[in-house]
């Protein structure tokens, strides 16, 4: 399929605000889909971070890990599996937390010193924002 008419297929989408297209050409066929729904479903759970800023306060009693980026949080290495930590668990130093999915990348989240694991701020799945706490143990 030529790259022109993928491209006024693109300019079909935006121009009719279609989420998904399929055209099929003979033997060639070609699947469009826009992910902006993702984005504006996102927009709700941002006065999330805000509640969750509460528990930074907390720092006195403790270190707090805070996310490196916006995405979503997940708490185990894959659905089924374990969760990275739970509260009381003592951690140490470079050792994975969590997991903040961005653009389709899977990031780690690491503790930055060792400690023992007092409460976990978000929950899986949740859309975190950057600075937003996401851990707090004591050190």
């Amino acid at each position: 399929m030529d790259i022109r008419k993928i491209k006024k297929l693109i300019d079909l989408m935006i121009e009719s605000d279609l989420q998904a297209i399929e055209v099929k050409e003979g033997d060639q066929s070609i699947a469009l889909t826009r992910r902006s729904p993702v984005v504006a479903a996102a927009v709700p759970a941002m006065p999330a971070p805000a509640a969750a800023a509460a528990p930074a306060a907390k720092t006195p009693r403790g270190a707090v890990e805070t996310s490196p980026m916006v995405g979503v949080f997940y708490a185990a290495p894959s659905p089924g599996e374990a969760t990275f930590v739970k509260v009381g668990q003592t951690v140490s130093a470079g050792e994975t937390l969590g997991i903040i999915e961005a653009m389709k990348i899977m990031n780690p989240i690491e503790a930055t010193q060792s400690g023992v694991v007092e409460e976990i701020l978000v929950k899986n799945g949740d859309v975190i924002q950057f600075g937003q706490p996401l851990f707090r143990y004591r050190a």
